[in-house]
């Protein structure tokens, strides 16, 4: 009977105490539950990623994020403190929003798991799953979250571009109006001294019998200054061939030399002389810097000529030119985009074109309408970006001091160019 006592003293006293740990046990798997946990796929990808998110918690925990593809080989991706904030994903607020109350990482499933691009897009886009789950850790307890699984997918547009594809028919638009603008009346272009100049050097050259030598400088075709160049190389020799006076091209660089040759064959003919055309007239010299030089000088020398034109890309040869040609009492006109080649040539030529005004010779020269309403689009867009500036800057200074960060940041992202 007392046996029978004693066991159901203890049987009172254990059952409680178990049905109690059995609460608190259930109580805290709630307290740490993970909430919205989701995988989901990338916006405006290509099909390789994904986003793995769920809700911030205010506790004591610390998360340790593992991925998988097959549910049994998990990996590592991340840990996250409990002081540590949501970090933003690099993407617009029209394709994502950020909020500091959501963990949101994004997983390159290629990058991760170690897997072959080509095989990947080709073969194995169509049946790979990513499977996440999280640990949490404190001082006293841990917690494995239940296994979330999600797919990436392809997409056909890249949503977060949608601004600059805007902006590109925005400028297409403009470019038309301005162009049907331009062939119904000129344009207004300022002055440039240099090239109004052209015309006095070619006549002083026919009015001497003495030839015209344009160097176009020593970089490639793939160099913007030497496209220009180009280009102004065949106005010139339009009005060389309508003059009947001569003209010498010294090239530095084979394709430059090939390129240059069928534009001055072809403004022969647009000036109605091609019988006046001579294949002498481009010289293809050397691809060495100085030797070229100097092989120009040499030229500038023997033939004494009425004017020289140094436009294109130049670096230290520039003062060697300028100043044999200025000894040889030619008229010089210069134009380079090399900033610190222009100190040479404004000292020691008679007219230079700086920076821009090399590119905007060849509509100058030629009126042509699609030139120069490409021209015109150019100073309106640089007059927008100044207004623009302008405005943003006031309007960026005026949210700071509000509070109003969040707007910032979506001027931004409208901004952006990517």
């Amino acid at each position: 009977m007392r046996n029978k006592l004693l066991i159901l003293i203890v049987f009172l006293f254990t059952v409680p105490s178990i049905y109690g740990a059995n609460k608190t046990s259930k109580n805290e798997l709630q307290k740490l539950e993970i909430k919205n946990f989701e995988v989901l796929d990338f916006p405006s990808d290509r099909g390789d990623s994904v986003i793995v998110v769920w809700d911030k918690e205010n506790s004591d925990m610390n998360y340790e994020l593992y991925l998988s593809t097959n549910e049994t080989n998990w990996v590592k991706f991340k840990e996250i403190k409990s002081e540590d904030k949501p970090e933003p994903i690099s993407l617009p607020f029209w394709v994502w929003e950020n909020t500091e109350n959501r963990f949101a990482f994004p997983v390159n499933l290629v990058k991760v798991f170690g897997l072959e691009e080509d095989k990947y897009f080709n073969e194995d886009i169509k049946n790979i799953n990513l499977y996440a789950k999280i640990k949490s850790v404190s001082k006293n307890k841990s917690f494995k979250s239940q296994i979330v699984n999600g797919k990436p997918h392809g997409n056909w547009f890249r949503k977060e571009r949608i601004n600059n594809f805007v902006l590109v028919l925005l400028i297409t638009v403009i470019f038309f109006v301005v162009v049907s603008h331009a062939k119904k009346r000129d344009l207004f272009i300022r002055k440039i001294p240099g090239l109004d100049a052209i015309d006095e050097a070619v006549g002083r050259a026919t009015e001497m019998g003495k030839p015209v030598i344009y160097v176009p400088g020593i970089g490639g075709m793939s160099s913007i200054s030497t496209i220009a160049s180009v280009f102004i190389l065949g106005e010139v020799s339009k009005k060389i061939a309508q003059y009947d006076s001569t003209i010498k091209v010294p090239h530095y660089d084979p394709i430059v030399y090939t390129v240059a040759k069928e534009t001055v064959k072809q403004s022969y003919i647009e000036a109605e002389r091609p019988d006046s055309y001579r294949d002498d007239i481009n010289v293809y010299v050397t691809s060495d810097q100085f030797a070229y030089a100097a092989a120009i000088d040499g030229m500038i020398t023997r033939e004494k000529p009425a004017a020289c034109f140094y436009m294109g890309y130049f670096m230290a040869e520039s003062l060697l030119l300028a100043e044999v040609g200025a000894s040889s009492g030619a008229i010089q006109i210069a134009g380079t985009d090399v900033d610190h080649q222009l100190p040479f040539f404004v000292t020691a030529c008679d007219y230079t074109l700086i920076g821009e005004e090399l590119y905007a010779a060849g509509a100058y020269i030629s009126k042509e309408p699609m030139l120069v309403s490409a021209l015109k689009i150019q100073d309106f867009g640089k007059l927008l970006f100044i207004i623009l500036a302008t405005v943003l800057s006031i309007t960026f200074l005026i949210m700071s001091k509000t509070g109003n960060i969040d707007m910032i940041g979506k001027i931004l992202d409208i901004l952006r160019v990517k």
